[in-house]
């Protein structure tokens, strides 16, 4: 089965509102999942850092999608003084209400309703980046100016170090 006769309902919203953004949509599916940035960037042959992982939290009870390089991990008491509120980590109906999506395969994109987004500025130093496409088989491939865009995101550190400077 070749890539275009894929199919999944989480999928094709993601794919729909890649179109809508006026962005090809380039989905790759994997025969195994990847529900992880190590196991996404083994498959495609990348660096971890390539990956866009799409993490979701409340902030203040509310959902916050964090799209942050594979390398890092989301300092929460740093994104929440830097954001004004209290960031605490997402259960699985709270994603799945939020995005649509289930934990492992949640995408920047496709979401029943807008999410308020921070893009980790790490991205910025990959010229195509790799993000979930709705399921935990998918990937397709971005750039940061575009993950900005198509999220309506701030650009922002994600933990402390130099590029929260």
């Amino acid at each position: 089965m070749t890539d275009a006769e894929r199919t999944h309902p989480a999928v094709e919203r993601v794919e729909a509102a890649l179109l809508a953004a006026g962005v090809e949509p380039r989905v790759r599916w994997f025969e195994t999942a990847t529900p992880t940035a190590v196991a996404a960037a083994a498959e495609l042959g990348v660096e971890v850092g390539a990956i866009a992982n799409s993490l979701v939290f409340t902030i203040d009870g509310e959902p916050l999608l964090v799209m942050t390089s594979g390398a890092h991990r989301v300092d929460t008491q740093f994104l929440g003084e830097r954001l004004g509120g209290r960031i605490r980590r997402a259960d699985a109906d709270t994603v799945k209400a939020a995005t649509g999506q289930t934990i492992g395969g949640v995408a920047p994109v496709g979401h029943p309703a807008p999410l308020r987004t921070v893009v980790d500025v790490a991205l910025a130093g990959y010229p195509e980046v790799w993000a979930a496409a709705g399921h935990a088989h998918t990937v397709f491939p971005t750039t940061f100016d575009e993950l900005v865009r198509l999220t309506g995101g701030e650009p922002g550190p994600v933990e402390p170090g130099p590029a929260s400077a």
